[in-house]
């Protein structure tokens, strides 16, 4: 005998109001703990000479010594990447014999979000 399966108990779910008087403002202590509890989330940083698109046959016929173009005037600021977003801008250094970034430029926020929109296709 086949038993009987109970339908699920289904209801809308009910929220009460809010409203910008009910929300607490944030002190300055509150929003500095809030901080310090992101500041040890790793990122990935990274610094981007420029972009090129290639054909699969070129790419592989690539071998030492071959030279790939990219979209970009040489001496001209390279990107700061944060995990794959640009962030700001800087110029290639040499410290103590490896490559690094002396910031010149960090992008404002309002420019950043244009940039994840895609509302800003430079």
């Amino acid at each position: 005998m086949a038993e009987k399966i109970k339908e699920p108990n289904i209801a809308e779910a009910e929220f009460g109001k809010f409203s910008n008087t009910e929300m607490p403002q944030a002190t300055e202590e509150d929003i500095q703990r809030n901080l310090e509890m992101i500041f040890d989330v790793p990122v990935n940083v990274s610094a981007e000479l420029g972009r090129s698109v290639i054909k699969i046959r070129d790419l592989l016929s690539l071998g030492p010594g071959a030279v790939v173009e990219l979209e970009r005037i040489a001496g001209e600021p390279v990107d700061l990447m944060v995990n794959g977003v640009l962030v700001g801008k800087g110029d290639v250094v040499v410290v103590n014999e490896n490559f690094g970034l002396r910031i010149t430029e960090i992008l404002c926020t309002e420019e950043r979000i244009k940039k994840l929109s895609g509302k800003d296709k430079k």
